[in-house]
């Protein structure tokens, strides 16, 4: 009986959210683990599911970087990074079309749908969801900057009830051109944006941002996000994560999150629970009021 009256008790403390988020779009930058884990697979499909049930409108972005690592490994094609961001060559830029719309959006979109979901997976080439220019004026090869997200279109699949799965592919300004391997941290901030959703979350291999002790650091604004990349602390691959949060709550996101994919349900105790999971990404209009940088490095 007191395991049933807390599982009932779970579902009350749960309605305030239920509530605050009904009818309100979320876009999930759906990577890491959680990706490649049949069994977080599974789970993520289920809290999808739920997500909408409960009146909730997601968008699915999703990498596949480990993937495309590996292909090209296998075809023997040179791949590098700079700053947590791809180097594309030409002959990699087919590959990572042909990994990121051909096969990971395909069998995302599938999943959701055996899982009771109206999933539909689309690249950001199509409709020009995604419209792109080379990055740093083509230092990173066929790496893009995107410059347009076509938000009408994603919202109109909303509301016909579909939930888009989106490929980070741009579409270049040029006709027959390969296109533009586009970051999905980027893209996916950039879609959050352009259709003015509650929140973004990135689920990823890591419990959130940590400090130089490796703790959590559990609430990050912007002058915080400068100051600990000048020192080190956010380096490599967190950079375009953060920076990417920082872009979307300055440009009509109400919050950015970085949780761990590889806790079950990590999205539900994100949204659900008071407590939450990970690092959260916050706005402060007045700097006087911001975040104690003394209190973030020892937190």
């Amino acid at each position: 009986m007191a395991q049933t009256n807390q599982k009932v008790q779970t579902l009350i403390d749960a309605i305030p959210y239920f509530k605050k988020f009904y009818g309100k779009t979320i876009v999930i930058k759906y990577g890491g683990s959680a990706q490649t884990s049949d069994d977080l697979k599974d789970k993520f499909a289920q809290d999808i599911v739920l997500l909408t049930l409960l009146g909730i409108k997601p968008v699915i972005v999703h990498g596949g970087g480990a993937r495309i690592t590996e292909l090209l490994n296998k075809l023997e094609i040179p791949s590098s990074f700079v700053d947590g961001y791809r180097v594309t060559c030409k002959d990699s830029m087919r590959v990572v079309e042909m990994v990121l719309s051909g096969e990971i959006n395909k069998n995302i979109a599938s999943l959701l749908n055996h899982h009771g979901s109206k999933a539909i997976g689309i690249s950001g080439k199509d409709s020009g969801i995604i419209k792109a220019i080379p990055k740093d004026d083509g230092k990173f090869g066929y790496t893009g900057e995107i410059t347009e997200v076509n938000g009408a279109m994603i919202n109109k699949l909303l509301g016909e009830g579909f939930i888009p799965v989106i490929a980070p592919i741009g579409d270049a300004t040029e006709p027959n051109h390969p296109g533009f391997n586009i970051n999905a941290d980027i893209a996916a901030c950039k879609i959050a944006s352009a259709i003015k959703a509650q929140k973004v979350m990135f689920l990823t291999d890591t419990i959130g941002v940590l400090n130089k002790q490796g703790e959590l650091i559990q609430t990050l604004d912007k002058a915080n996000v400068e100051m600990f990349k000048k020192d080190g602390t956010i380096a490599g691959g967190m950079i375009p994560k953060v920076d990417a949060c920082i872009d979307a709550i300055h440009n009509g996101v109400n919050k950015a999150h970085i949780i761990d994919g590889r806790v079950e349900h990590s999205i539900l105790l994100e949204l659900f629970t008071s407590d939450g999971i990970g690092t959260q990404f916050i706005r402060v209009d007045n700097p006087n009021n911001g975040i104690d940088l003394e209190k973030l490095l020892n937190s």
